[in-house]
Formats: structure tokens, sequence, C-alpha cells
């Protein structure tokens, strides 16, 4: 039988979230918490990779089990985990379901502040003031539809393709300090909205124009994009499937 399980996690102490040798990951704590309930070992399939500090407030895995799970498992998991994991929710899918290949789109949040402020800088980039979202909203606009994102891909990642269909990039304002970066795409290469941010900020700053944007997504080369936007302002806050996926109980 196979499950989607849905969680959070905030990101600032974990190497990453999916298991590598050389740091604590997401995966990795959530397994040993599954292995201990369950008292098997389970792998998880995570919907994406995020990097070192980056957070999600909404992650899918899958993973599978012979026998059905405990009816109070969620909670149990909860109990086990530490405070930076929780699990929202957790639902038996179609046994050829698969958390990364079946989503239909993501969203990503970058979120910035202008302001110093001690209990959110791990949640908050913080930037220079005298962005202009104006033109970095006109400039984000060149982000959209089905185009090859090469110049926004850590170089070296093994990736079929480099194209993505992008259905909405734009910034939103929140107030006089706070402004958040909203992207929504069917799929995102490694490191790409942090690169698309670094890129958007020197927009923003007048170091670049809405053209010349245009031509480094054309290049297909990195080493023409800015500088990736720090891990801590970024967040997986959605991820959609097709209704179908789901067990019918």
């Amino acid at each position: 039988m196979r499950y989607f399980i849905q969680f959070s996690y905030d990101g600032s102490n974990f190497h990453g979230s999916q298991t590598q040798p050389n740091g604590v990951t997401v995966q990795e704590v959530m397994e040993q918490a599954f292995a201990t309930i369950l008292r098997t070992p389970v792998s998880l399939t995570f919907a994406g990779r995020t990097d070192a500090g980056v957070h999600a407030e909404c992650m899918v895995a899958h993973f599978d089990t012979v026998k059905p799970i405990p009816v109070n498992f969620a909670s149990r998991l909860n109990n086990l985990l530490p405070a930076a994991i929780a699990i929202a929710s957790i639902r038996r899918v179609q046994d050829d379901a698969h958390a990364r290949f079946d989503a239909t789109a993501r969203t990503y949040h970058y979120r910035i502040s202008t302001r110093k402020d001690p209990f959110t800088h791990l949640y908050r980039t913080r930037v220079k003031d005298g962005l202009d979202f104006e033109a970095m909203n006109k400039a984000a606009q060149r982000l959209l539809g089905k185009q090859d994102f090469a110049s926004f891909c850590r170089v070296h990642t093994d990736v079929k393709t480099t194209l993505c269909d992008v259905k909405e990039a734009y910034w939103v304002q929140e107030n006089e300090h706070e402004a958040t970066f909203v992207i929504t795409a069917d799929r995102f290469l490694r490191n790409m909205v942090r690169a698309v941010v670094g890129t958007l900020f020197e927009v923003g700053y007048g170091k670049m124009t809405e053209e010349q944007l245009a031509n480094i997504i054309a290049a297909h080369d990195r080493k023409c994009a800015g500088h990736s936007a720090p891990a801590e302002g970024l967040f997986l806050v959605n991820i959609q499937y097709l209704n179908t996926i789901y067990h019918e109980e």
C-alpha cells in the first residue's frame, strides 16, 4: 500500500531535505521516526529537493507499507519528531502514485524585509531599501510560459530537460518593509527560484533592464544570470495533484 504524507519543516538547522552524507537532513530524521513506530525500515520519496536553510510549509512524500498504518500514526509521528518538523496529513493513494512525478504544479514564496528583525531573520532575507517593485514585476512577466531555464539552474545537475512552464511570477508588497515573491510552475530546477530572485534584485536596484532579463533567459547560461538569493527567505508553500491519485476509501 502506498501513502502520501504532507508535512512542513523549518529548514534552518537541516542540511537540506533529502538524505546526504555530510549533514542531518529532514528525510533522515523522518525515516528514523517511521522506523521506530512501524518497526521496519521505510523509504520516503520526496516531491522535490530543498537546499540547506530552505523551508517548506507544504512538502509531500510517498512511502509504501505491507500493512495499513495505525489510525493514530500521524499523531505518534508528531510526538516523536523534533519541533522543526510537523505532519499535517497522511492519505492512501493509488499504488502507482508518485509524489514527485505526479505533481502538476508547485508554488514557492521568497520573503524579504528591509528591516533588521532578530525574530524573523531565519525566515526573511534582509535587503537594502530602494527596490523598484514595479520594474521587478514587469521583468517577472518575462518568466511566464514554457521556456528553457538553464540560465537559472545549478550547473552539473542530473536533469533530462531544463524546460519549465511558469504559471505565475510576481511580487507582493505586504507593508513598508516586507514583500514576497510568488512563483508557480509545473516543475523547478535546482536553485532556480533563488537564481531568479537574485536576478530580479538586479532589476529592482536598476542594474539590469527587463530586456536584459529576457536575453539572460535566451542565453541558457547560468553565468549570465545574477547571484542566487540567500536560502532563508525561500519557502515551498504548495504542491498540487489530481484528485484521481487518491485511493477511494
